[in-house]
């Protein structure tokens, strides 16, 4: 959580005009939620919002937005990308003055991450200290900070700290719970596991998910493990996840056994195929990119796929090697060629290549 030391008196949201100084406070990662900035000091002008959490920054950043009358937002608040932005512009706009307003907002995406050191960061560095008054400054970033550099360090310091990371566990279930009651209505324990084992805690995906249970369940209504699988699990890449868990653990039976459950599902035979080789071809490129040290979400970025299903691949990769994959990526192409040539039944195809993975 954030905690303010010393130059602000009782925690308070920040109203009218800021004095000019800064408050110190102390950093604590923090999950956004209801009152995210309720202990932000009258003084505090600069923000810090960052980490892999998108839906948790949109959240803490909405909190800073819903404090700019809604009639004069378009006139005092700024958004600046941090790819593209001089010190000349963020000066420029944290020194407009407020318009039919007491104070105006300047948001700044990324910079740090693509601010160059030497006499440009100790440029920047140095505005800090002379932020006007009436502004409040939030740079917004979507990925970890350098800790060593000075602009944290400063930032840590004088600045409002928040790191939006992903809920994990208890405190991922709980958050559920009370997303849940918000909507009007209630969640089940089992429920709710089992929202996070399809979604698992990408919190864009979980809330979406979480209205679209409501609203088929009615205000009032009670989501139970049966509403979460009817509207949310796709069986099928369920299953398919779990052929893979089996075969990358060489577990011969189980692998037959989910194979099967595939075919169960009632898809054709054509489209299971097209699916296993895109999860091959999926597990490649997640396991090139974890020996690039990539973080999951920009993983899941740069392969256009759902975080849940990358970190899930992640997992996956480790059973098998870059030669495992690539062989059963080619005999999977094989068994395609085969099988619209009249020279293979992809079942029977499918069944023979667990048998030489799992041998």
């Amino acid at each position: 959580m954030l905690r303010q030391h010393g130059l602000c008196g009782g925690p308070q949201i920040p109203t009218g005009r800021h004095p000019p100084a800064l408050c110190r406070f102390e950093t604590y990662p923090l999950h956004a939620g209801g009152g995210v900035f309720s202990c932000f000091g009258c003084c505090a002008m600069l923000f810090l919002i960052y980490g892999p959490d998108e839906y948790a920054r949109s959240e803490a950043l909405a909190a800073l937005k819903a404090r700019v009358p809604a009639e004069v937002a378009d006139l005092n608040v700024t958004t600046l990308d941090g790819r593209r932005t001089t010190l000349d512009d963020l000066v420029t706009a944290c020194e407009a003055m407020p318009f039919l307003a007491d104070r105006r907002l300047v948001i700044v995406y990324d910079l740090l991450k693509h601010q160059k050191a030497g006499k440009e960061r100790d440029e920047l560095r140095a505005y800090l200290e002379r932020v006007p008054d009436f502004c409040d400054l939030v740079f917004i970033e979507s990925e970890d900070v350098d800790r060593r550099s000075a602009l944290f360090t400063f930032l840590k310091k004088h600045a409002s700290v928040h790191e939006c990371l992903p809920r994990e566990g208890a405190a991922l279930l709980t958050w559920l719970h009370e997303r849940a009651q918000s909507l009007g209505v209630s969640l089940d324990r089992d429920a709710a596991q089992r929202l996070t084992l399809l979604a698992g805690n990408d919190g864009r995906l979980l809330v979406n998910e979480l209205a679209k249970l409501a609203s088929f369940v009615g205000r009032g209504g009670r989501i139970t493990v049966r509403e979460v699988d009817l509207l949310v699990a796709d069986m099928q890449e369920q299953n398919l996840f779990a052929f893979i868990d089996d075969l990358s653990a060489r577990r011969r039976s189980a692998a037959l056994s989910s194979l099967r459950r595939l075919f169960d599902d009632g898809q054709a035979a054509q489209y299971i195929l097209f699916m296993m080789a895109r999860q091959v071809r999926i597990l490649l490129g997640v396991k090139d990119l974890v020996a690039q040290r990539m973080r999951p979400d920009d993983i899941a970025a740069q392969l256009g796929q759902k975080p849940f299903v990358v970190r899930k691949a992640i997992e996956q990769v480790r059973g098998f090697s870059d030669a495992d994959l690539r062989q059963l990526h080619r005999r999977l192409l094989e068994l395609d060629h085969a099988s619209k040539t009249g020279r293979a039944e992809i079942e029977a195809g499918l069944e023979l290549i667990v048998a030489e993975m799992c041998s």
